[in-house]
């Protein structure tokens, strides 16, 4: 079986785990891809222990561990019963299982989609309340991939309040005007020359610069345990900003711009499902491409390009770092956000960051709401 199947199932796998209660982190799920290429894929009570050790940190979770794994690997990918199979399959009947499994795995991205906004309000508008202080920053502090369902609702109003902080971000740049802001020394003299005493004074304030955004966000398999905030993220930006595009890719891209305009985060997860390239594979390089040559009118020096992704790429990476270079060129910040950055252990050596660390003038994380806020420091051009 094709590796990238293999590891799109245990990051499904991972998710189910913490559907039903489990806190398992993007890192662990990351430990568990990695150790396939250890572990004897024939032996399902191999699987079982490896899996079980590397995702499970209490021994009261086992019950629960033990029904997931039973339920998913029986039905989703049974190592004893398909492996054998595919062994004597030819490269066509291989491709064509494997189109199947994305296929129904894109049903099942698409159901959880739509379930997303179910526990949420159908009324307009920003919740009226917000957490507590010592609530907001334990929140703030905590994974993404570690919240369960009955904190998405807090984190949904946080993430609108960093939305709103980050529009608020303006340049140094002061104009005149007429009342309030900071005094203008140099103008009060000036206008105040012919008289004994100050008795005019004159204001300026800091000058609001047309900065663009355009935000890319990785949308593949390797990013399942994260999908759901980061949507949330840009939802709340698009809102609260008056120059945004969004963009999503995993083997394609897509503008999403229109869908995310709504009041209603509910309504935006409805209009989500239209797009189909949830949960795949991952070719960052390809849809660069296709956003160079599609959309090379929305960069430019007064833009700011996000990239949010954990740099898992299929594609070639001279591909990624030909069409990064290009963006690179044209616009006046270039930011890459990544999940993973927020495990200590980790390093950027995959074949897609080392392409792009280079190119890039801030690298940061993108693992919990802190990370988040911290972003407003580098919106500036």
């Amino acid at each position: 079986m094709p590796a990238r199947t293999l590891t799109t199932a245990v990051i499904r796998f991972a998710a189910l785990l913490r559907r039903h209660g489990l806190p398992v982190t993007l890192s662990q799920a990351a430990d568990a891809a990695r150790a396939l290429d250890h572990l004897d894929l024939g032996d399902r009570g191999e699987l079982h222990l490896a899996f079980r050790t590397l995702l499970v940190g209490r021994p009261e979770d086992y019950p629960v561990y033990d029904r997931c794994f039973d339920e998913f690997w029986r039905a989703g990918l049974d190592a004893e019963a398909v492996l054998p199979g595919l062994l004597s399959m030819s490269p066509a009947e291989i491709s064509e299982s494997t189109a199947s499994a994305k296929s129904e795995g894109q049903k099942r991205e698409t159901l959880a989609l739509e379930t997303w906004g179910e526990e949420e309000s159908t009324e307009a508008g920003e919740p009226l309340s917000v957490p507590g202080v010592s609530d907001r920053e334990s929140l703030m502090g905590q994974d993404f991939s570690t919240f369960t369902t009955d904190q998405l609702d807090e984190v949904f109003r946080l993430t609108i309040q960093i939305a709103r902080r980050l529009a608020r971000r303006i340049s140094r740049r002061r104009r005149p005007v007429r009342r309030r802001g900071r005094i203008d020394l140099r103008r009060t003299l000036r206008a105040n020359l012919t008289r004994a005493d100050l008795i005019e004074l004159r204001f300026r304030q800091r000058k609001r610069r047309k900065v663009r955004l355009v935000l890319l966000c990785d949308v593949s398999g390797s990013m399942d345990l994260y999908s759901r905030f980061l949507l949330q993220f840009l939802f709340a930006v698009q809102n609260v900003f008056g120059r945004v595009e969004t963009f999503t890719f995993s083997t394609r891209l897509t503008r999403v711009t229109e869908y995310l305009r709504s009041r209603s985060y509910r309504q935006v997860l409805r209009r989500l499902t239209d797009v189909r390239d949830w949960s795949g594979g991952t070719r960052i390089g390809e849809s660069l491409a296709e956003f160079n040559r599609e959309w090379p009118s929305l960069v430019d020096r007064r833009t700011i390009v996000i990239m949010l992704s954990d740099g898992w790429d299929t594609g070639d990476p001279d591909v990624l770092a030909t069409e990064l270079m290009r963006i690179r060129r044209r616009a006046g910040r270039l930011i890459w956000l990544n999940p993973l950055l927020g495990n200590p252990s980790y390093e950027p050596l995959t074949r897609g960051m080392a392409a792009a660390l280079p190119l890039v003038d801030h690298f940061a994380a993108a693992h919990n709401l802190a990370s988040l806020r911290d972003l407003a420091r580098e919106l500036t051009v």
